[in-house]
């Protein structure tokens, strides 16, 4: 028999609520109170007590304290995956609970991609908030994986993405074909020409990092697997608009981002022949809310039928 020291504390009794686990998962991933106290939206103080409320609830200590750290245990890490299923089981209630009651109400978590984000976001937040108005729009830019990857974990409702997603978990709807352009120097060859081959961007063309899914499409445009500038690693459209305009080299862009690229200095000339990229939004097959996505993609496509074509001619 194994006599319990003096020092054993029993774990407590009280009762555990989705709060607290909140925060848990918070601090794992910040390993920092302050940052992930800003992240909840409560004070650090607020956040601190009830990570200690929590570890006297379970009996183990969850986080490593430092002087400017808080790193999970090893007892911490064995929690964080049941802890995110909680969350995301007693979310996937509230949102179901929530669409029976009014389908287009309430939060809507919608990822985009970075080569598409801001230019596509200004024009249809206003097109959004006066056809929906319940609905509480919050995007969240990533590459395409990540996204989906999120949208898998429940932790984003539907993802705008540039390529055509295939699973049986997942369904979607196209929303516009988006034209790509070729982006020169204004000093460049190309530049004296209405249009533009692919191929003949070839020689010099500047491409995103891996993981961009504009980074593929460019590159099988031209009939290349490497690019000009592969050790620039450009992780935005922005930087790799300023290269092209300090005469570096030569891209496609797509049509939205027409606007941005002029402003650099950059001439824009449309290709030979038609080539783009179709923007999709993608939701789970078992999404309670899908008639917000539906909505919302409706919404979009509306929003940009015309403008895109539009761009391209404004380019000639």
């Amino acid at each position: 028999m194994i006599a319990i020291g003096s020092n054993y504390r029993e774990p407590g009794t009280g009762g555990m609520n989705l709060r607290d686990l909140r925060y848990l998962l918070a601090v794992a991933e910040h390993e920092h109170f302050g940052r992930a106290a800003r992240a909840c939206g409560v004070s650090q103080p607020t956040l601190s007590v009830q990570i200690r409320k929590l570890e006297d609830l379970l009996g183990v200590v969850l986080f490593e304290r430092g002087g400017k750290t808080a790193t999970p245990t090893a007892a911490c890490r064995q929690l964080l995956d049941h802890a995110r299923a909680a969350v995301t089981a007693a979310e996937a209630v509230l949102a179901t609970a929530r669409s029976l009651r009014d389908p287009l109400a309430g939060r809507f978590r919608l990822g985009v991609i970075p080569t598409l984000a801001p230019y596509l976001l200004p024009l249809v937040f206003g097109p959004l908030r006066e056809a929906l108005p319940a609905l509480e729009l919050e995007p969240w830019e990533d590459q395409t994986a990540a996204l989906l990857e999120r949208l898998r974990a429940h932790e984003l409702d539907a993802v705008l993405l540039a390529t055509d997603e295939t699973a049986p978990d997942l369904m979607g709807a196209p929303l516009f074909a988006e034209p790509f352009l070729a982006a020169l120097p204004p000093d460049h060859p190309l530049a004296a020409r209405e249009a533009v081959a692919e191929t003949d961007l070839a020689r010099d063309i500047l491409v995103l990092s891996d993981g961009h899914c504009l980074r593929d499409q460019a590159l099988e445009a031209c009939g290349q697997t490497t690019a000009l500038g592969a050790s620039l690693r450009a992780s935005s459209l922005t930087t790799l608009l300023n290269m092209v305009a300090a005469g570096y080299g030569t891209t496609l862009i797509p049509g939205l981002a027409a606007g941005a690229a002029q402003d650099a200095g950059i001439v824009l000339r449309p290709l030979s022949t038609w080539t783009g990229r179709t923007i999709r939004i993608v939701w789970r097959a078992q999404f309670p809310q899908r008639p917000a996505a539906e909505a919302v993609g409706e919404v979009i496509a509306r929003r940009l039928r015309g403008y895109t074509e539009s761009t391209a001619a404004d380019a000639a």
